[in-house]
């Protein structure tokens, strides 16, 4: 889960946890991330469909998604996997995501505060700066690790 300078590596992390649990089931794969944010992907899959008529994703797994990504945004923040708890999680449909298309969430983390990590991102099929969906949240740092 870290490189070879001692960093967190998300994608070696995300590597782990996309062949167990939810993850698995619902496609969640590392996709990129740079020193302050990190992007994770579910590939459209019909077992994911909310609306028969249109194809689109329901909404949990998208929900999901954005959790995932922002508690990853959390850890890359606090330089390794730590304990913490999703307190808040705001998702905001924007559009909606094209049929058959991929979702990827990008995901920062702004700040840490005490036992508080704050987070902000984007759900995007196509360009972050087209955004199907926006996330902010809260993260409960678990104490006497990194908080």
């Amino acid at each position: 889960m870290f490189d070879g300078n001692g960093q967190f590596d998300p994608a070696a992390f995300e590597a782990l946890l996309s062949g167990h649990g939810h993850n698995s089931l619902l496609g969640h794969r590392y996709h990129a991330h740079g020193p302050d944010w990190v992007e994770l992907a579910m590939p459209w899959q019909e077992a994911l469909v909310g609306d028969r008529a249109t194809g689109a994703f329901a909404a949990g797994p998208v929900i999901s998604l954005m959790d995932n990504t922002a508690g990853t945004a959390v850890w890359m923040k606090r330089g390794g996997f730590l304990s913490q708890v999703t307190v808040d999680l705001r998702v905001d449909h924007v559009r909606p995501i094209a049929t058959g298309a991929t979702l990827i969430a990008r995901c920062t983390c702004y700040r840490l505060s005490g036992p508080i990590a704050f987070v902000r991102g984007v759900g995007y099929d196509v360009s972050p700066d087209d955004p199907a969906c926006q996330v902010n949240g809260t993260f409960m740092l678990i104490e006497g690790q990194g908080a």
